[in-house]
């Protein structure tokens, strides 16, 4: 599927909740997580999507599951890949290895993020090591943008 159906909307103009937009080769794994920890922990004050230069076929099962440990459901979700619209409509966009693919726009804030994993993990382990690493990356983004979550868990 590479339709955006299941993004949120583009706010309209008199919305002023920040928006961020997570990007990736495939947005299957690491662009789908920080989506998921994104909607998790924002709620309704903040709106995210997510997308990728070369969307995959699926989720990523690793990702699936190990968001899944944590209580976040991202099944939901699919690959789809980015769009203008959506890139000029977020405050932040968050690149996560996909380099001279990712698109810029003048004006946007951009960060990228890369993720280190100790040599020797591998598989579902290596994957909770970067979701911990994400989980920590968006709720510092989410205190740059100014948007409350309960520090203690998740934005339950």
């Amino acid at each position: 599927m590479t339709d955006d159906t299941s993004q949120a909307p583009i706010p309209s103009a008199d919305d002023h909740r920040p928006a961020a937009l997570f990007l990736c080769v495939k947005n299957g794994g690491k662009s789908q997580m920080a989506l998921g920890w994104f909607k998790e922990l924002a709620r309704e004050r903040a709106i995210a999507w997510s997308g990728g230069s070369e969307p995959g076929e699926s989720l990523s099962a690793t990702a699936v599951e190990a968001m899944s440990e944590r209580g976040i459901d991202i099944t939901g979700e699919y690959p789809k890949p980015w769009t203008d619209e959506r890139i000029r409509a977020a405050d932040v966009v968050i690149t996560m290895g996909c380099g001279d693919a990712c698109p810029y726009y003048p004006g946007r804030r951009y960060e990228d993020w890369s993720f280190d994993v100790p040599a020797g993990l591998e598989g579902l382990e290596a994957t909770r090591h970067v979701r911990d690493q994400i989980e920590a990356k968006v709720r510092v983004l989410l205190g740059e943008m100014g948007v409350e979550f309960d520090e203690s868990g998740t934005g339950r």
